[in-house]
C-alpha cells in the first residue's frame, strides 16, 4: 500500500487475483457531480481492468450538507464516467462523418478558423457558451478566455435558465445573491416553511430529511405547485396554483397580511425601503379576484398568509417552478416581499433560499461566465470593477469588451449570422434552450461549432469539431453548493484516452491565439489562487478561501474576505448588502403568462425533472441503472384531460405548440390540474420538450418562460388498437 504524493487517498495493491495477474483497487474520495447539494462519497474501483473484470462500490461520506446521504443519482454517478460511450479522442467532421484527429491538428484548426472569422467579421463574431456544472476554476477561466484571449463580448451559460430570476431578485432586493441566506441547519428551526415551485424530493432528495425533521418538530409546510409531487406529500397546505400565476398568488398572501395586521412594522421601518408604495399597491388588490386568476381558493390564500405571518420563525424557498417564467424575477421579488414584511430574515430559523439546480449553479454564476459579469459578482459595465479585474489579469481595462446578451439571445444571433463561431463547454443548448428547433437550425448555420464534451450529445452531433473532456472523477476543482459553501472536489482517476481537462483546453487555445502569457497554469489550484484575487472585495468574495482551508474545514462559506476569519453562514443579521443597509420592497403587478391558452392550444404545458435524471440527460442517460428507471419521456395528465382528448395510460400522444411538436407516452394521474400537463426536460430529439416551449424572455433577467406554454394534445395514432 502506498500513499499518492500530496493527496490523502490510497491506491491499494493486492498480490493475487487467482489468475496470476495483479488486482488493484483505486479508492477515490469525491463528490456527486449532479445537484447543488454536492454530496460527498467514497468510490472504490477494484478488479482486473485488463481482463474486463472491474467492480465499483459506493459509500456515502458524512458532510455538513448531505449529512452522509446519497440519492440514486449519486450512487450511480460513476457509471457515466466509466461508460464505453465516452469520447476519447478529438473528432473532426468531414463529409458529414466524424473522424479522429490529433490534438495538435484540432487546436490548429480552431485557432486558424477563430482568427479568420475575427478578421472577417470582428471579434464578437465568436461566442462562448458555458455551463453551471463546470468547476469554479473553469467557469472563471471561461470568462477570462472570452474577454482576454478572444476579446469577445458574447459569453453566457446554461445557468441563465436555472438561477437568473432568483439571482437578479436577490441582488436587487437584498443587495446580494447567495442561494440560501442561512445554513441548511436553520430549516429545523422554522415554524412555517413555504416551498414555492420546488420539488426537493426529486431534484435534491438528500435535503428532504431537513424538511421531515422540521415537520416532526411541528413546522407547518406550505407547497405552491400545480402538481402533487413527492415534496407536496409533506405539505399541510398545498396551493395548486395555475401555471405562471405565482406573483399574483403572492399578492393575495401579502394583502392578507395587511388585513390581519401581521406586518412586522418595526423591522420594515428600520431595515427596508419602499413600504409605503408597496402598501398602497396591495390595498388595491382583491384576494377574491386573485383566487379566480390563480385557481387557488381565497380561503386557502388567507390561511397560508396567516400561518406564515403568525409563525415566530419562517422560511421561503423557491426554485425553477417560480423562476422559469417570463415574470420570474418579479415573482421572486414578491415572495421576498413576504419574507421582508414579516421580518423573517437574518435570524435563526428565518430566511430565503433559491434552491440551486445544477452542481455548481451557485459558483458558476459568480465569477464571469455571465454576459454582464466579472469575477466576484462584479459588473462588466462598472468602470471600477473593470479596472480592478483588468489589473489582476494584467491587461488594459479598455481592452475588456462590454456586456453581451443572454444564452437564448446568443442562439438567435447565431441563427441570424451575427455569431459565426461558437465554443460550447459543459452544456447541451440544443436540448436546454426554449424553441429548440430554432436552436438546432442556429447550430447548423454556424461557420464553426466546437463542442467540448464527454459524450456525443444532441449539440455535439452538429459540431464541426468535438474535444473530449475529463469527468468529475478525473478533474479537480472547487464547486459552491446551494448554501454558499465552497467545496473541493478531489480527483484521482486518470483521464481515459486523450481526454483533457476543460481548463487545459482553454489554456492551449489561448497559447495558439497568442495570448498564452495570461493563461499559464499547471493545475487547478493555481487558477483558484487567481480567482481569489479577482473576487477580492467583490460581492462574492472568495479571497479568504484556500484549498488547504477547504480540506481542513470541509468547505467554507462565502463571503470570506479574510484567511483567518470565518465565512458567513447566516446573512443579513444586522444589515443588508445595499449601501444604505436596507432591503428594497417593490410593488408587483398580477402578471399573466406570456402565452395563454386558446381554442387551438387549450392546455397549459409545464416542465421539470424526474428523480433519476439530470438536466438534458447527457450523463444520466449513459448510466444503465438510471436509464432503466426512466428510459423514455412521458406526459403527465389528469384522467379527465386524457378522456377529453382520447388518450389513455401508456399510449403515445402528440403535443403541439406554436413552435413544434413532440411524441411522448401518457401517464395518467389525479395529482395534476385538469388544465395542465407536465413533461420532463431530460430527453432530446422527438421527445425534446423544449421544441414546444416559448422563447419569450423575462425583461429583467432574460429567463425564458419554460414553465408555461400553450399546447394541443392528440393521440399519435387515430385508432389506438394499432399502437405499439
Amino acid at each position: 500500500m502506498r500513499l499518492i504524493p500530496t493527496i490523502p487517498y490510497l491506491y491499494e495493491h493486492a498480490a493475487a487475483d487467482g489468475g496470476g495477474g495483479v488486482a488493484t483497487a483505486l479508492v477515490m474520495e469525491t463528490q456527486c457531480p449532479f445537484c447543488s447539494v454536492q454530496c460527498k462519497m467514497r468510490l472504490t474501483e477494484s478488479g482486473d481492468s485488463a481482463a474486463g473484470e472491474v467492480q465499483y462500490s459506493v459509500e456515502a461520506k458524512p458532510n455538513r450538507a448531505s449529512e452522509g446521504r446519497l440519492c440514486v443519482k449519486g450512487m450511480n454517478a460513476y457509471q457515466h464516467a466509466v461508460s464505453e460511450d465516452r469520447i476519447l479522442y478529438p473528432l473532426v467532421k468531414r463529409d458529414g462523418q466524424f473522424e479522429r484527429i490529433s490534438w495538435e491538428d484540432a487546436m490548429a484548426l480552431i485557432v486558424s478558423r477563430f482568427k479568420q472569422i475575427a478578421q472577417e467579421s470582428g471579434v464578437d463574431a465568436i461566442g462562448l457558451y458555458g455551463g453551471g456544472s463546470l468547476t469554479n476554476e473553469t467557469a472563471y477561466l471561461l470568462g477570462k478566455f472570452a474577454r482576454v484571449a478572444l476579446r469577445s463580448k458574447y459569453i453566457d451559460y446554461n445557468g441563465r435558465f436555472c438561477m437568473s430570476a432568483a439571482a437578479s431578485a436577490g441582488s436587487k432586493a437584498l443587495g446580494l445573491d447567495r442561494g440560501l441566506t442561512n445554513p441548511l441547519s436553520d430549516i429545523a428551526l422554522a415554524k412555517c416553511i413555504v416551498l414555492a415551485g420546488t420539488n426537493v424530493a426529486e431534484c435534491q432528495p438528500t435535503l428532504m430529511p431537513y424538511f421531515t425533521r422540521a415537520k416532526e418538530n411541528g413546522t407547518f409546510i406550505i407547497v405552491i405547485d400545480p402538481r402533487e409531487t413527492g415534496t407536496s406529500k409533506l405539505a399541510d397546505l398545498h396551493l395548486k396554483v395555475r401555471p405562471g400565476m405565482d406573483a399574483a398568488l403572492a399578492n393575495g398572501m401579502l394583502r392578507s397580511l395587511l388585513d390581519e395586521g401581521l406586518v412586522d412594522e418595526a423591522f420594515v421601518r428600520e431595515r427596508t425601503r419602499g413600504y409605503d408604495t408597496l402598501r398602497a399597491h396591495l390595498m388595491e388588490q382583491s384576494v377574491e379576484e386573485i383566487a379566480v386568476m390563480t385557481g387557488v381558493p381565497a380561503d386557502s390564500i388567507r390561511r397560508a398568509a396567516l400561518t406564515f405571518g403568525k409563525a415566530s420563525t419562517g422560511m421561503v424557498f423557491t426554485a425553477r417552478g417560480v423562476e422559469q417564467q417570463t415574470d420570474g424575477y418579479m415573482a421572486v421579488r414578491n415572495l421576498l416581499n413576504l419574507v421582508l414584511l414579516t421580518g423573517k430574515i437574518g435570524k435563526a430559523g428565518c430566511g430565503y433560499g433559491a434552491i440551486t439546480g445544477q452542481g455548481n449553479g451557485q459558483g458558476g454564476r459568480e465569477h464571469g461566465q455571465k454576459a454582464d459579469q466579472l469575477p466576484g459578482y462584479r459588473s462588466i459595465e462598472n468602470p471600477e470593477h473593470r479596472a480592478y479585474v483588468a489589473d489582476v489579469w494584467g491587461v488594459d481595462p479598455n481592452e475588456l469588451p462590454g456586456k453581451g446578451v443572454s444564452a437564448y439571445e446568443m442562439m438567435e444571433k447565431a441563427y441570424e449570422g451575427e455569431i459565426r463561431a461558437l465554443l460550447v463547454m459543459g452544456s447541451n443548448p440544443v436540448v436546454s434552450n426554449p424553441n429548440a428547433s430554432l436552436v438546432q437550425a442556429a447550430m447548423e448555420r454556424l461557420d464553426l461549432l466546437v463542442v467540448a464534451d464527454m459524450f456525443m450529445s444532441e449539440t455535439a452531433r452538429s459540431a464541426d469539431l468535438i474535444l473530449p473532456v475529463t469527468a468529475y472523477l478525473e478533474n479537480e476543482g472547487t464547486l459552491t453548493n446551494l448554501e454558499g459553501r465552497v467545496l473541493l472536489r478531489e480527483a484521482h482517476r486518470p483521464a481515459p484516452g486523450e481526454a483533457k481537462h476543460d481548463w487545459r483546453i482553454l489554456c492551449d487555445l489561448a497559447e495558439g491565439l497568442g495570448r498564452g502569457t495570461y493563461f499559464r497554469y499547471e493545475h487547478a489550484e493555481q487558477i483558484f489562487e487567481e480567482l481569489r484575487l479577482a473576487s477580492r472585495g467583490g460581492t462574492a468574495d472568495y479571497y479568504g478561501i484556500t484549498y488547504d482551508r477547504i480540506r481542513r474545514e470541509e468547505g467554507v462559506y462565502w463571503p470570506c474576505p479574510d484567511t483567518e476569519g470565518e465565512g458567513v453562514g447566516r446573512m443579513f443579521e444586522t444589515s443588508f448588502a445595499h449601501a444604505d443597509g436596507r432591503a428594497e420592497l417593490i410593488a408587483v403587478d398580477n402578471h399573466f403568462p406570456a402565452e395563454l391558452t386558446d381554442e387551438a392550444y387549450p392546455i397549459y404545458l409545464t416542465t421539470g425533472r424526474v428523480l433519476s435524471h439530470y438536466l438534458t440527460g447527457v450523463q444520466t442517460r449513459r448510466s444503465h441503472t438510471l436509464a432503466s428507471r426512466d428510459f423514455e419521456s412521458f406526459v403527465e395528465m389528469h384522467p379527465k384531460t386524457a378522456k377529453q382528448y382520447g388518450l389513455a395510460e401508456g399510449k403515445l400522444a402528440v403535443l403541439t405548440s406554436r413552435r413544434g411538436e413532440i411524441v411522448v407516452r401518457c401517464r395518467i394521474t389525479r395529482t395534476i390540474r385538469e388544465d395542465t400537463v407536465f413533461v420532463p426536460m431530460h430527453w432530446g430529439d422527438s421527445q425534446n420538450v423544449n421544441v414546444l416551449t416559448n422563447q419569450a424572455l423575462d425583461p429583467t433577467c432574460r429567463m425564458p418562460g419554460f414553465k408555461v406554454c400553450a399546447v394541443s394534445i392528440r393521440p399519435f395514432i387515430a385508432n389506438p388498437s394499432y399502437e405499439m
